[in-house]
Order: C-alpha cells, then sequence, then structure tokens
C-alpha cells in the first residue's frame, strides 16, 4: 500500500491513473473502488482543494473516454465519478481545514441524508421503486429453484422496504472509508503511525447517540415507521467506526498482538452481520460508558 500511496503521490498523471484505473476495476471487484477513491482523497489532503479536483477532472476524463470507447457514451463514466469521487473529495478538503477525522466523518453522514432525500423525491413510493429494479433477480431465483413464487414475493417485498437505507448507509459508508484510507496512505508517506493514534481517538458526538437511541425506541414502538428505519441506518456506519475504534484502542492499551485485529476483522467477514451489529452496539455503548478511557485509567502502566 505504501508503494502504491508513494506512486499516487509522484504527480499529477500518476494520480489520475491510479484513481481512473481502480475506478474501471471496481466494476469487477468493488473494493477497488475505495483505492479509487483514497487516490482523490490523499492528493486533496496532501495538496489542498485545487490539486485534488485537477486529479478528480483528469481521471474522470479518461474514464469518460473508455467509456465512449466501450459503450458508446462518456455519461456511465461521468455518474460513475461524481458518484465516487465527489464526495471524497469534499471530505478530504473539510479534512485538510478541520484536522479532525470525526468530525468529517460525521459531516459526511449529510451524503446519506442527501441519498435518501433524492430517493423519495424521485419515487413516492421508494419500496416499490426497488421491488421493480429487483424484480430480475426473482425471477431468476424462481426460475433457479431457489425460492417458490409466492415466498419470493414477500422476501422481495421486505428486502425493497430496507433499501433506500440500505443504499444510502453503503453510499456513505464507502466515502468515509476512502476518505480513511486516503488518510491512512497519507500517514504513511508523511507521519508514521499518525493515522493508527488519530483513530484509536474516534468518538462521534453524544447527541447523535441519542439520536440513535431515539429512532430505536420509534421502531420498537411502530415497525412499519421506515423513516427511523432509514435514519438509524444512515448513522449505523459512524457506530461501527466508534466500535471498530474501541477495539483497536483496547489492543493498543494492553499492548496486545495485532494477531488480534486479524482475527477481530475476520469475525467481521466470517459472522456477518451478527459481528457488524455487535461492533455497532459496543460503538453505541462507548459514547457514554467511554471504554477506552476508563480501561486505560485502570490499565497497569508500563515502567
Amino acid at each position: 500500500m505504501q508503494a502504491l500511496a508513494g506512486f499516487t503521490m509522484r504527480g499529477r498523471s500518476q494520480a489520475a491513473l491510479v484513481a481512473s484505473a481502480s475506478a474501471v476495476f471496481s466494476l469487477l471487484v468493488p473494493l477497488f473502488g475505495l483505492i479509487s477513491g483514497a487516490a482523490v482523497a490523499l492528493v486533496t489532503l496532501r495538496r489542498g482543494l485545487g490539486e485534488g479536483a485537477v486529479v478528480g477532472g483528469a481521471a474522470g476524463l479518461a474514464s469518460g473516454v473508455l467509456a465512449f470507447l466501450a459503450l458508446g457514451s462518456p455519461l456511465p463514466a461521468i455518474g460513475f465519478a461524481v458518484a465516487l469521487w465527489l464526495p471524497v473529495w469534499i471530505l478530504g478538503v473539510v479534512l485538510r481545514h478541520s484536522r479532525s477525522l470525526a468530525l468529517t466523518v460525521q459531516l459526511g453522514a449529510i451524503f446519506g441524508l442527501v441519498i435518501l432525500a433524492g430517493v423519495h423525491l424521485q419515487s413516492g413510493s421508494p419500496a416499490s421503486y426497488w421491488k421493480e429494479v429487483l424484480e430480475p433477480m426473482r425471477h431468476t431465483l424462481v426460475q433457479g429453484g431457489v425460492v417458490d413464487a409466492a415466498r419470493s414475493e414477500t422476501l422481495i417485498g421486505e428486502i425493497a422496504r430496507w433499501m433506500t437505507g440500505a443504499f444510502a448507509a453503503a453510499f456513505y459508508f464507502q466515502s468515509a472509508l476512502a476518505l480513511m484510507l486516503g488518510r491512512w496512505w497519507q500517514a504513511l508517506l508523511y507521519n508514521p503511525g499518525g493515522f493508527g493514534a488519530e483513530f484509536r481517538t474516534f468518538r462521534v458526538h453524544p447527541a447523535l447517540g441519542f439520536l440513535a437511541l431515539g429512532l430505536f425506541a420509534v421502531l420498537l414502538l411502530q415497525k412499519e415507521a421506515m423513516w427511523a428505519a432509514e435514519l438509524l441506518l444512515v448513522l449505523t456506519p459512524l457506530l461501527f467506526l466508534q466500535g471498530t475504534a474501541v477495539v483497536h484502542g483496547l489492543v493498543a492499551i494492553f499492548g496486545l498482538s495485532r494477531a488480534w485485529l486479524i482475527l477481530f476483522y475476520l469475525l467481521l467477514v466470517f459472522a456477518m452481520p451478527q459481528a457488524e451489529v455487535v461492533v455497532a452496539s459496543l460503538g453505541l455503548a462507548d459514547v457514554w460508558v467511554n471504554v477506552r478511557g476508563k480501561v486505560a485509567s485502570r490499565a497497569p502502566r508500563k515502567e
């Protein structure tokens, strides 16, 4: 990763190449989208608003040419660039000036709210819109004998109810992760160990914790209140990141091996989504309990 970050910072053309090439690869492997966004974030964090915009624009132009040659239209690439690079570039500008990762990531939740508003404005019934989008998948499942027709209707209907919030949360979470990856690259090149120290102190504002609890209470009282479910889904990445920061903090406090972090991330992959719910719950509890602070105050001091 350090070599890739170093190559990105050699110049505009190298940065645009990393951003555009990884964006193309993300069509096959979605995780490459994080690398693409991180390249724009790194340049923005290190060299400023203008340079980040130039690199994003150059990468968008390159992607547009590729899309025109392959698809006959540059519009898919332009839309992709707006969705992938614009939010990360904005967050990079905010982080460069605020110097607060936690504040920037919390402000980034606005992108999730914009997505929610956009879907609701575009469609008076988002669930019906998603049912149409998911209909080909339902048809394939029925034809393949995976599920019967009657049950498939119920299943797709339930998924459609949650899709708007899930889509908004995923969009926001991807932007936040790309920003954090770019911040990590910056630390690797110019401030080794800096990102780890910064991330281990990551905390959301207590007001967001109260808001999450309030939304959860609304859902308990009224299960059909999808507006509360959608808002709660957008807040969940923040709580998940705080929970993850707690785990990193505890590993550092006790001086544990990195193998514990590897095990933690393996659990996130192989025990999803239950593991993610547990970590987000830990993050929510830490809003008030301050697990890291209490453990650090009681941990034996190193001589």
